[in-house]
């Protein structure tokens, strides 16, 4: 049986806030970020059928209150609404974890009402997106974005933030290009932190990124990690 699904975590209060949540990891991934924790997704196969999945979202009814679609990159699934669609029925709310780069996905799950909440990834500006990424859909991402917002969609923005990938300009330049959008939500910025399994071949920061430095007067900046 086709098997869709690279790994479940079954319960976490961290990934949607303030929800009681299980996360379904989507392999693959069409970006090659060289701070990623994630490379058994981006390269594993998947493990979990739909029915497994199921069988497993049916026996937590009354115990969650949501799922977080989440990968490598959960819109590479091209049955993601109808997936989406199922889950809903159950009762669940949905988040979704993506790097934007799937707008039309993206655009069909909000207009079915199929999402909740985004975590959306902005992982460098424009002039520093193939660096950071590998991948060259910089006006894709950017096209969610401007829907996103839009829309007055409920999501987040973020930047992960390796400091020889990215600086303080890079940030201020991001948190300026929000601003003028009118985003309205939180802004995060996640500092890298270090582990030995990772996807390129980083080393550990021999600085972090100077807060102090960074525009807060704009939009609502948020840090993690720090």
């Amino acid at each position: 049986m086709h098997k869709i699904l690279y790994d479940i975590t079954k319960f976490t209060a961290l990934d949607y806030e303030d929800h009681l949540s299980a996360v379904l990891w989507f392999g693959g991934c069409n970006m090659r970020c060289p701070y990623c924790h994630n490379s058994d997704i981006v390269f594993g196969k998947n493990n979990i059928t739909k029915d497994e999945l199921f069988t497993f979202l049916k026996s937590r009814i009354g115990r969650l209150e949501a799922v977080v679609l989440s990968g490598g990159e959960c819109t590479l699934y091209k049955d993601l609404p109808n997936l989406a669609k199922e889950i809903k029925k159950l009762g669940f709310k949905i988040k979704i974890d993506t790097n934007g780069t799937k707008p039309d996905i993206i655009k069909e799950m909000i207009e079915k009402k199929f999402i909740d909440f985004i975590s959306l990834d902005y992982k460098a500006p424009k002039k520093h997106y193939h660096k950071v990424t590998q991948n060259s859909d910089f006006d894709k991402f950017y096209e969610t974005l401007t829907y996103l917002i839009k829309k007055d969609q409920n999501f987040e923005v973020r930047t992960t933030v390796h400091t020889d990938l990215l600086g303080v300009y890079d940030i201020n330049l991001i948190i300026k290009e929000l601003h003028l959008l009118g985003y309205k939500g939180n802004y995060y910025i996640q500092n890298y932190m270090h582990q030995d399994k990772i996807l390129g071949d980083l080393k550990e920061q021999k600085k972090i990124i100077d807060k102090d430095k960074i525009i807060k007067d704009l939009i609502s900046v948020k840090f993690r990690n720090f």
